[in-house]
């Protein structure tokens, strides 16, 4: 990463001063979290307790590759919870935070949350359960953080989940009701964990999910079993990134519409036009049960 030594540089000459930074002004936790996805679930159950920043909020923006701005450096030094993605999606955040060790900081390594480590999936965010345990983690480390407010971080977390979710797990659970089994194709792992959540049976061969999530060329025999399933429509839904959307991945959609296989499209990072990830991630699901039927 091009200007992570000079970040790490920068925090760790301020770093005494940032650290013991311990609340804001308006007595809110401060809140950061690496992806606006973990931080509007943050708002959620934090509420009127929290103040979250989230630094990576712009859909364009590949958390992977990403360089930290100076700022980012500061905000992260002076939260007192930091979500992080982790299983090597944003290993750039974590580095800073080592550049500033502050004892009574808490972070969420949602990775380490699910038992999950480098080289697995990272995109925690589409499992429904990994949501589910993420909520109820929050809730826990921000009570630790303010004790006085621990219930109402519980209320808000139930709440979240048995309201502000309701519409998402109740999508799912028509999809996994009335088409669980039901094969699939995708273009990357990004759908893997959602394709679980909801029973479909995702049969691209997962070399070829993986080396397109990772920028890479699948192999020739994967590939040509991707596009012998398109071919013959053995597969009811093909879905695809539209923020990763390749050549190889516009020619796979090409031939798919063109075999009359409904194709639908999901985003890795959450659309600031979007209000919650709920909002996001139940039409995204509300696109794939009437792709599949309805």
């Amino acid at each position: 990463m091009k200007v992570l030594g000079s970040l790490v540089a920068l925090v760790l000459l301020s770093g005494c001063g940032l650290s013991a930074q311990t609340g804001s002004a308006s007595g809110k936790v401060p809140v950061v979290a690496v992806e606006n996805f973990w931080g509007s679930i943050a708002a959620q159950v934090g509420g009127e307790h929290a103040a979250v920043t989230s630094i990576i909020a712009n859909p364009d923006t590949d958390p992977h590759d990403y360089d930290p701005t100076p700022q980012d450096a500061r905000t992260i030094a002076q939260a007192k919870y930091v979500i992080v993605n982790g299983v090597g999606y944003d290993a750039w955040a974590a580095k800073l935070l080592d550049a500033n060790p502050a004892p009574a900081r808490i972070v969420l390594t949602v990775g380490d949350l699910v038992g999950k480590k480098v080289g697995d999936n990272p995109h925690l965010w589409y499992s429904p359960s990994y949501v589910d345990q993420a909520v109820e983690q929050v809730a826990s480390d921000l009570g630790k953080l303010d004790a006085a407010d621990a219930a109402y971080f519980q209320r808000q977390a139930a709440d979240y989940k048995g309201i502000g979710l309701k519409s998402y797990h109740d999508t799912i659970g028509a999809i996994r009701q009335k088409y669980g089994g039901t094969k699939v194709g995708a273009t990357e792992s990004i759908f893997a964990y959602l394709a679980e959540g909801t029973g479909l049976n995702l049969i691209t061969p997962p070399g070829y999910l993986n080396a397109i999530s990772e920028g890479a060329d699948p192999s020739a025999a994967d590939r040509a079993t991707v596009e012998s399933q398109i071919a013959t429509r053995a597969i009811k839904v093909f879905v695809y990134n539209s923020q990763n959307s390749t050549p190889e991945v516009q020619g796979l959609v090409a031939k798919a519409r063109a075999k009359a296989i409904p194709v639908v499209s999901l985003t890795e990072t959450m659309p600031p036009a979007r209000a919650t990830f709920q909002d996001w991630q139940t039409a995204q699901l509300k696109d794939l049960l009437q792709a599949l039927g309805g």
